[in-house]
């Protein structure tokens, strides 16, 4: 046991460095809001570990962007918090009670739905304060920019998480620092129907952003 949580740990912090490259070398920018893939990366250790696994990777994560490249302060600290604490608690509490195909697929769609609504809540808060404007005026930006954007983000790593999920846990059980699991959702055509539908999912939310929303694509040296 205490063995399990060494390697967990491990693992975890391995991650939760690799959400936070990912937060330096690639974003999306829209407007005010910006997002990367670091949610999907902690997505997977919540899905590996459980719940409170992902939530304390967000707040690691969180707290190392806030200490570094973040130019948002404690808002941005908080919300980039809530974002990827919730997606990923959401995603791991579902998988950890129905562990199979299915169950992966409704933890990273309810997840999706959780985080639009609680960023929606958050910015109708929060982002007064932030912006120095009206609650009215942060309500009136969540049809044309607010809901969009964050149900694209959510989308984006929802489809990304299902991509990476199974070869990153394949890697681990073959290199032996995961045991092997009995679970049989091994059938190859139908990954390879799922990887290929969620790149081509994240491929359109892409050019939603991009095109429709007015986003861009920003790498950082």
């Amino acid at each position: 046991m205490r063995k399990e949580k060494l390697i967990k740990s491990s693992v975890t912090g391995v991650f939760c460095a690799l959400a936070f490259i990912l937060t330096v070398v690639l974003r999306f920018k829209v407007s005010f809001l910006s997002f990367d893939l670091k949610d999907t990366i902690i997505a997977v250790v919540s899905l590996m570990y459980g719940p409170l696994y992902g939530v304390a990777s967000a707040g690691i994560v969180a707290l190392l962007e806030f200490l570094s490249v973040s130019d948002t302060g404690v808002y941005g600290l908080i919300m980039n918090f809530a974002s990827s604490a919730t997606f990923a608690f959401v995603a791991g509490i579902i998988y950890k009670n129905k562990r199979n195909f299915k169950g992966a697929i409704l933890a990273v769609g309810f997840s999706v739905i959780s985080v639009v609504v609680v960023m929606m809540l958050a910015n109708i808060l929060i982002t007064p304060y932030y912006m120095g404007v009206t609650a009215k005026t942060v309500i009136g930006l969540i049809p044309t920019l607010l809901l969009p954007f964050n149900f694209c983000k959510a989308l984006i790593n929802a489809a990304a998480t299902v991509v990476i999920y199974k070869p990153i846990r394949n890697i681990l059980r073959k290199s032996g620092i995961e045991q092997k699991s009995n679970n049989s959702e091994n059938n190859l055509k139908k990954n390879i129907v799922v990887c290929v539908v969620a790149l081509l999912l994240i491929a359109a939310t892409v050019v939603v952003l991009v095109n429709i929303l007015g986003g861009k694509i920003e790498f950082f040296s």
